[in-house]
């Protein structure tokens, strides 16, 4: 079988036509005088990894079915504690810091390696699992956490250059190694040691199962699952016919199966490993360089997974409880100034989530996210006048998609609103929601300031009002 090893220009990740687009510090667009950033979450998917599954290995793709990029990432440390005593709810709060005490003076530091052995009992040193991230997608989450510091600590002093409170910071991964590894990436770029307090070192927070909100959990919403069955079984209704004039060119790499979205390998599965592959610099079939073929699959694949996110009832028990998790937060710090510590928020998701917050909130640009894709939601106060400046006419259009503006009400000379505003940005780019496209729900000339007010409310119709029961089979009455 073949097998995939690391080109040696990764040390600088230079020469590679990598996918993702990168946090862009110099191109970030500061908000206009009168307006103080406060708070600030981010929503970034987690680094390159090899795919989910064996596909393309045969003759003629040639896909590697192993991957030897991971060399960095199987070697790690832990604390190995050499007292075991009695357990702390038996202690007293005296002895409890006593015996913490004792063993923070005698803990052990274990040294070892994680290898992959084969069905066969082959061991290669730094074979990656299937869905692993990678060493490169280590380094490109390190990379996006640097420029988070660049970013927020340095260009715009929004975080301090040390890390002295550890309240100011929020860090949150889905329980899954890629996520949770490219998070400590992100941390370690953001705050490394030197830069880090020891007491204010922040933990790394995960939820169990049927808690999770960072994606859509069908794990504990059974509607839900239902529902994205139906909306994949309707994608593949409705694009198999568009991938069928596919068929001649592709089927061969596929032990000529048609491509299907429902087929065997499934579309969405082909793309992971084209995606994974071209984004490690591994050699891709020349078709599937095609911009046309890979719309045309990109279409019926972002149709399958993400179609259900045009609908309320699967943005409500999708996405309903992560945005008022980020809105309760804001709201907390928007009432409480200053006496509330809590700055940067930093979630390590998937690109399931990354597009069904864009989707949910109307600003999807249908593509299937990339590695490190972030989507952030910056909170801001008023606390002076702002001029207002003209609209394009390109800027309305896309704040309203199809909603009414009266875009003169909004070249009145100051904007004197002592309220607090939310700025979307995805890629780079600041996104005027649709949702706050109406006179009054943005700054006046700047459509992707939201009025918080006008985020809350959508935010509330999006918030399910008892999660269980709407997550019962036949959904709420």
């Amino acid at each position: 079988m073949s097998t995939a090893t690391s080109p040696s220009s990764w040390t600088a990740i230079k020469g590679f036509k990598l996918p993702q687009v990168p946090l862009d510090v110099e191109g970030y667009t500061a908000a206009p005088e009168g307006l103080q950033l406060e708070q600030v979450h981010v929503y970034v998917r987690h680094g390159e990894r090899t795919p989910v599954g064996v596909r393309l290995s045969s003759s003629p793709a040639n896909i590697p079915s192993h991957w030897i990029l991971c060399h960095t990432a199987h070697r790690f440390q832990s604390a190995v504690s050499s007292f075991l005593g009695p357990s702390g709810a038996e202690l007293s709060p005296q002895i409890q810091d006593r015996e913490r005490q004792h063993r923070l003076k005698f803990d052990e530091v274990l040294h070892t390696r994680k290898l992959v052995e084969r069905q066969d009992g082959t061991v290669v040193e730094g074979e990656c699992l299937l869905g692993e991230l990678t060493d490169l997608g280590r380094q490109t989450t390190y990379h996006f956490g640097q420029n988070l510091r660049r970013l927020y600590v340095e260009r715009l002093g929004f975080m301090p250059d040390t890390l002295s409170h550890k309240n100011t910071v929020y860090f949150r991964s889905t329980n899954m190694p890629r996520t949770m590894e490219s998070l400590q990436q992100v941390i370690h770029g953001l705050y490394p040691n030197h830069k880090c307090q020891p007491e204010a070192l922040a933990p790394l927070l995960i939820r169990n199962g049927k808690d999770e909100n960072l994606i859509g959990n069908t794990y504990a919403c059974k509607r839900l699952e239902m529902l994205q069955i139906g909306f994949a079984k309707a994608a593949a209704e409705a694009y198999n016919k568009t991938l069928e004039p596919l068929d001649k060119k592709l089927s061969k790499y596929i032990d000529g199966n048609p491509i299907r979205v429902d087929g065997k390998p499934r579309a969405s599965g082909i793309m992971d490993t084209i995606r994974a592959s071209k984004a490690h610099g591994i050699k891709i079939p020349p078709e599937f360089e095609d911009k046309k073929i890979i719309d045309s699959i990109e279409q019926a694949v972002v149709s399958e997974w993400f179609g259900g996110y045009k609908t309320e009832e699967v943005r409500r028990l999708g996405m309903g409880r992560l945005l008022s998790s980020l809105t309760t937060k804001m709201e907390r710090k928007a009432s409480k100034g200053a006496s509330e510590p809590l700055k940067l928020l930093v979630h390590s998701t998937h690109d399931t989530a990354i597009a069904a917050l864009c989707q949910t909130l109307d600003v999807f640009d249908d593509k299937w996210p990339a590695f490190t894709a972030s989507l952030s939601f910056e909170l801001f106060k008023q606390v002076g006048s702002v001029v207002a400046k003209p609209e394009t006419k390109s800027s309305a259009e896309q704040a309203s998609r199809g909603f009414p503006q009266n875009i003169l009400a909004h070249l009145s000379g100051n904007s004197t609103n002592s309220g607090h505003y939310i700025r979307l940005r995805y890629q780079n780019k600041s996104l005027p929601l649709p949702l706050c496209a109406a006179e009054g729900d943005h700054l006046p000339g700047y459509p992707e300031f939201c009025t918080f007010a006008a985020f809350q409310r959508r935010v509330k119709e999006l918030t399910p009002k008892d999660f269980n029961q709407e997550c019962l089979p036949e959904g709420r009455s």
